[in-house]
């Protein structure tokens, strides 16, 4: 059944540019479909340099709130009212929400990152070891992600010296300063046999680039049995990275799972509501991406 739209449906959407690959729409519209309410949700694509008219735009007609992509999660801080302490800590808003007039930015990513890690394979990380490959905006949720479930030790593994340096010292006035450490590539050999958990934050792997992965084989081949590889990509299924880790009898886990629980963190604001159809929207995720069950 189509959705009828009117004079009182309420707005939600996603705003980054390109935007029309995301594939939030699929996953919030089923479940506003699933819960039966009058809302809808759309993507739109804002160039860098109109983000300050949309977001003003976006309060004047009423929008109740959106999730923020690529290349926005940093330049919208100072457009925002008001911004969470973990989004803060970051540095990058991903999920902004109209309150009393304001627009108030958070941070979705860190819970949808460790809600596989906390649920299905809960264990306790106050022994464990990450290593987390990558130090763009994404490697600074994770951070956040295993700082808060109490990881012993933090390693963030970057190619570019000042990339590396620069990514510390975003950090300096934060309680997290002191959680990690920063390695150039050439550290891995003796970092991937300690770790427990090893996430890939690189692009590398997504399309069209599938058949990559951010380590060699040799690399790959020290990690740990039963050791946990997390790739925030989520297509393909399994990436290169996963399927390395797999052969060496590492626990899989790609971003799709990430991507459907930073979205229900996101709803249950927008919403204020504590039940939402999580099934409905994995499931929903997986038809759109021809995964099936």
């Amino acid at each position: 059944m189509t959705k009828k739209i009117t004079g009182k449906t309420k707005l939600l959407g996603v705003i980054g540019h390109p935007v029309e690959h995301s594939l939030s729409p699929v996953m919030h519209n089923a479940a506003i479909a699933q819960l039966g309410l009058d809302y809808v949700y759309l993507p739109f694509a804002i160039e860098p340099q109109n983000l300050e008219v949309a977001i003003a735009g976006f309060a004047t007609v009423g929008v109740v709130g959106f999730s923020v992509t690529i290349p926005h999660k940093q330049a919208i801080i100072p457009l925002l009212s008001e911004i969470t302490p973990l989004a803060q800590t970051i540095g990058a808003v991903n999920t902004v929400s109209r309150q009393n007039n304001k627009w108030v930015g958070t941070n979705t990513d860190i819970e949808g990152f460790i809600a596989p890690l906390q649920t299905t394979y809960k264990q306790d990380w106050s022994q464990k070891v990450a290593v987390i490959l990558g130090n763009g905006g994404a490697a600074r949720a994770v951070v956040a992600g295993c700082t808060q479930l109490g990881f012993a030790q933090i390693h963030v593994v970057g190619r570019n010296m000042q990339k590396l340096e620069e990514f510390r010292n975003s950090w300096s006035n934060s309680p997290l300063a002191e959680k990690f450490q920063v390695h150039q590539w050439e550290k891995l050999p003796e970092l991937i046999p300690q770790a427990n958990l090893l996430v890939n934050t690189t692009p590398i792997g997504m399309y069209p680039k599938v058949d990559e992965s951010p380590l060699n084989v040799e690399e790959i081949a020290n990690l740990p049995t039963g050791a946990i590889a997390y790739d925030l990509i989520y297509i393909p299924k399994p990436t290169q990275f996963l399927q390395q880790a797999q052969k060496q009898g590492a626990i899989a886990i790609d971003g799709l799972e990430m991507l459907v629980q930073q979205g229900v963190a996101a709803l249950k604001i927008w919403l204020q509501q504590e039940t939402l159809p999580v099934e409905v929207m994995r499931q929903a995720l997986q038809n759109h991406l021809g995964l099936g069950k």
